[in-house]
């Protein structure tokens, strides 16, 4: 079963957005770019997709991406946030300086 392999993550410049087929769609999280940080603005989730196991792994491998450059990140996205604040002690650096989640 596709969903339960390591996610493969592609990034659509083009449509501007992290991408990564499961059996039940297309997820993806949007994305914009300013100076050195990246926003990252909208989790789309197929339909009838549940595993939030799943979903929070598709975060982290998205913000393991950034972890050796110097780009901050802004988690815009409510269920990104939510990520976020479960993980603290680990996505910390990616914030800008003077943001707490």
């Amino acid at each position: 079963m596709m969903e339960n392999q390591s996610p493969t993550i592609t990034k659509n410049e083009f449509l501007r957005q992290f991408e990564m087929q499961t059996e039940s769609g297309l997820l993806s999280l949007e994305y914009q770019e300013q100076a050195r940080q990246v926003f990252l603005t909208r989790l789309n989730i197929p339909p009838h997709f549940e595993n939030q196991e799943f979903i929070d792994s598709f975060i982290k491998e998205i913000l393991d991406g950034f972890d050796d450059s110097r780009i901050s990140v802004m988690p815009t996205s409510t269920e990104v946030a939510k990520f976020f604040r479960k993980n603290r002690r680990q996505y910390k650096n990616l914030l800008p300086a003077g943001i707490s989640i």
